[in-house]
């Protein structure tokens, strides 16, 4: 075999979806979705929801719609970080409760090879940015933007 032939390898890259919009417009279904599509494709999924969000179920996330899937409740966004190591696909629900570090966060996750899928809240009630989504925003690769269906 020749000794100046290099074998290329794919390596694989991670990537950030952000997943925004109003109130009721569907971003924890489309996460639902989403994590379960990568539950077909056989990947290692794992979800997470801050710990103030109990308004459904204490430990899954929960759409508007009743579609429910297991998360894992943190307290603040270094705890995905602990808990991702083991994962492909990393899903978290009600982004807007955590704080900047979750940018980071996120981030590193996707540099480390996983795929990151973020929902939450991209303004508040005043339709003012909500961070710190605006900032995921910035660094995503793919943005659905989900608008209230009336």
């Amino acid at each position: 075999m020749n000794e100046n032939l290099q074998i290329r390898t794919h390596k694989k890259t991670g990537h950030i979806e952000v997943i925004c919009g109003s109130m009721f417009s569907g971003k924890t279904e489309e996460l639902i979705r989403r994590i379960r599509r990568a539950e077909i494709a056989k990947q290692r999924v794992k979800v997470f929801k801050p710990k103030i969000d109990n308004r459904y179920s204490e430990f899954e996330i929960v759409s508007h719609n009743e579609q429910s899937y297991p998360s894992v409740v943190v307290e603040d966004a270094d705890e995905i970080l602990e808990k991702s190591f083991d994962v492909e696909v990393i899903g978290i629900d009600e982004a807007q409760f955590f704080d900047n570090n979750l940018i980071g966060i996120c981030q590193n996750l996707a540099d480390s090879g996983k795929r990151v899928i973020v929902a939450g809240l991209d303004q508040d009630y005043r339709a003012l940015p909500f961070e710190p989504i605006p900032q995921l925003l910035a660094i995503a690769e793919y943005i659905p933007r989900l608008m209230l269906s009336v």
